[in-house]
């Protein structure tokens, strides 16, 4: 598979742009990756598509670069805003769990390079505030303020003045960094557009923007799903990216978010008590587990109807949703189905903290008991 088809494919959801990329590659351009994290709470399924598209990338002979983003993690004042505590998870638990993720789904990560934001601002040879400022003189101020959502706040939310610095700096990174293909889900897009359309000037190029697809949480209702379709039948950017934060797996709701070290009998509860429309493919939370996280990179699901006592297996997603959708699947044999395949992608990583030697990590980051 060719390296423009790699990088491109699911779970990418966007790329800025294809046709800068496809000149990058056409041109010899060493490509060179990233993708920022902030350090907060324990590591979730979100990771595993992410760390997907890492696993493309190195096949695609990409140069891929992890940044744990402690500066970023303290100005969202997560971990308490403790910045030793930041350094510290980030160096152990977080570091070894995004390591586990990619491992998971057949990357390496011996081949990704980790990189401390702090780090990175001391390092000899880069003037990082002289980045932040040119890329700041390139931007508006109503620019920054609209991009606010990408701390996970919604526009509009009180805060402190350094909340204003966040994206300056996200878009910095890229370039500090000398990336050009600048990796994150699709809820960091405006900070992305603003190294875009700031890099020219601030930097010399215009890196590409990689947005892969946001898993949603188990949470979803059938109201949020709704305003969901509306905003994508309207074209509503700015509502469908508020209703983001709303709609993706999160940390912050546990009870909904599936960690990579779950019991199978909790992954089993939370997939069961998922929201689960019949013959309801769109916005589908446990649709969306089967395709972009138990059938990515070529994997097969096998589906049991519990009333037949048959099994199906499934190569490719669109045959999954067809039966689905048709009522050939009820929403029970997929749950349950979709909770033990998980349950067995994510074994090597729950045995790895658990009870081997990242144990240690786990138990530190459990000592906190913050799960911002």
């Amino acid at each position: 598979m060719e390296a423009l088809e790699l990088i491109s494919r699911s779970p990418t959801d966007e790329l800025l742009t294809h046709e800068r990329l496809k000149q990058y590659i056409d041109e010899g351009r060493k490509l060179k990756h990233y993708i920022g994290y902030e350090i907060s709470g324990f590591v979730h399924l979100g990771s595993i598509v992410t760390a997907t598209k890492i696993a493309d990338l190195q096949k695609a002979g990409v140069e891929t670069t992890v940044f744990l983003a402690d500066y970023h993690s303290l100005i969202n004042r997560k971990l308490g805003g403790d910045m030793d505590t930041i350094k510290r998870i980030a160096r152990g638990y977080f570091r070894e769990a995004i390591g586990q993720c990619i491992k998971a789904v057949g990357g390496d990560p011996e081949k990704t390079k980790y990189v401390m934001g702090s780090e990175l601002y001391e390092k000899k040879g880069i003037d990082y505030l002289d980045m932040v400022l040119k890329i700041g003189m390139n931007t508006s101020i109503a620019r920054i303020k609209r991009s606010i959502t990408i701390m996970g706040r919604k526009e509009g939310d009180s805060g402190d003045s350094a909340q204003y610095l966040y994206p300056l700096m996200q878009a910095a990174d890229i370039f500090a960094l000398g990336v050009n293909i600048a990796h994150a889900g699709l809820d960091q897009r405006k900070a992305h557009v603003i190294a875009i359309e700031a890099g020219e000037k601030a930097a010399g190029y215009k890196p590409v923007a990689l947005h892969n697809h946001l898993l949603m949480g188990m949470h979803i209702t059938e109201e949020i799903r709704q305003t969901v379709l509306k905003a994508r039948k309207e074209g509503n950017r700015e509502l469908f990216e508020d209703t983001i934060m709303d709609i993706k797996m999160s940390k912050s709701k546990p009870n909904t978010a599936i960690f990579i070290h779950d019991s199978a009998a909790d992954i089993a509860s939370k997939v069961n008590k998922a929201y689960c429309p019949a013959n309801e493919a769109e916005l589908n939370p446990v649709l969306e587990l089967a395709r972009y996280v138990l059938m990515s990179n070529s994997r097969v699901l096998e589906i049991r109807n519990a009333k037949l006592g048959t099994l199906k297996m499934y190569s490719e997603y669109s045959e999954l949703e067809r039966d689905y959708s048709s009522g050939k699947i009820h929403p029970a044999d997929l749950k349950e189905s979709s909770g033990k395949a998980l349950a067995g992608l994510l074994e090597p990583a729950r045995r790895y903290f658990i009870d081997g030697s990242g144990k240690k990590y786990l138990e530190e980051m459990q000592s906190i008991k913050v799960t911002r």
